[in-house]
């Protein structure tokens, strides 16, 4: 009775054990291979429990999520050849798992690969590209090209290239250095060139405004003459009417301004005959002009 309690025990023992090996949980991010004493038996892509046979079947679990990438910065050479150093990542899945099995086994091989696959596309995409094509508007389609070109190796190891992206590109130090001299160099031969421009265009501004300066000095000394030989003859006219109305009045004021004139100044010396027409007034009370001799 005690045997068979014990070999009762053993056999329920073995039973959990067995149905213990004979399940397996796949969960919603995860896909499993069923191999069969090392042979591949099927796949198994929906989530849930499953069933395999106990002992003599093994899964192997991969991600089904799209997983990351940065492959270590490389420094290239463009097709100008300037050396640029690139620092990139990629998105891909696992879309064949057995394929991937096969060829690289784990995720830790897979990275090795891809990188080496990134930057083997890398080199041959960008080999054919200019710096100024890279900075333009066709980046986009250059991006294109490398993740086309990486999707395209990849396949091979059951990988389905999501995106690639250049993260960062530089120049190596010694390039951005000349780079930056001859940049200098070019914008200080442009600033000499807008200097001469301007001092061109200021020395023309000049010239005409002086010859416009001329030109209205000119005019306005020519309307001054104009008017003061207008003036002088309405002062000759007027002096004449007024000689014409009294001669004898005007023969006065004429002489007083001239006094007024000439014995302003204090310091004044005047050295004249006593009977000299200056004085014809100073002879008589009346201030009239004595009468011709």
């Amino acid at each position: 009775m005690r045997k068979s309690l014990v070999a009762l025990g053993v056999v329920a023992v073995l039973a959990v054990i067995g149905l213990y090996s004979s399940l397996f949980i796949v969960n919603q991010t995860q896909q499993a291979l069923v191999f069969q004493f090392g042979e591949y038996v099927r796949t198994v892509q929906d989530p849930g429990l499953k069933f395999k046979v106990p002992f003599i079947q093994n899964t192997v679990l991969y991600d089904k999520r799209v997983l990351a990438l940065d492959p270590p910065a490389e420094q290239l050479i463009l097709a100008d050849q300037k050396r640029l150093v690139a620092d990139t990542f990629m998105r891909y899945r696992i879309a064949d798992p057995l394929r991937f099995y096969q060829a690289v086994n784990n995720e830790a091989q897979a990275a090795s690969r891809l990188s080496d696959i990134v930057i083997s596309a890398l080199r041959r995409v960008l080999g054919n590209t200019t710096l100024a094509t890279l900075l333009s508007k066709e980046r986009t389609q250059i991006m294109v090209d490398i993740r086309n070109a990486v999707d395209h190796e990849a396949k091979n190891l059951g990988i389905a290239v999501t995106d690639v992206r250049i993260r960062r590109a530089d120049l190596p130090e010694e390039t951005s250095q000349s780079i930056f001299d001859r940049m200098r160099s070019e914008r200080e031969r442009e600033a000499r060139e807008f200097r001469a421009q301007g001092q061109e265009l200021a020395q023309q501004i000049r010239a005409r405004a002086d010859r416009e300066k001329t030109v209205l000095v000119a005019e306005a000394q020519n309307r001054s003459q104009v008017l003061r030989g207008e003036g002088d003859g309405m002062a000759v006219k007027i002096y004449a009417e007024s000689f014409g109305a009294d001669p004898q009045f005007f023969s006065f004021y004429r002489s007083m301004e001239a006094y007024r004139k000439a014995l302003s100044d204090s310091s004044t010396t005047m050295v004249l005959s006593p009977d000299s027409d200056f004085f014809r007034y100073f002879g008589t009370q009346g201030g009239t002009a004595p009468a011709p001799r």
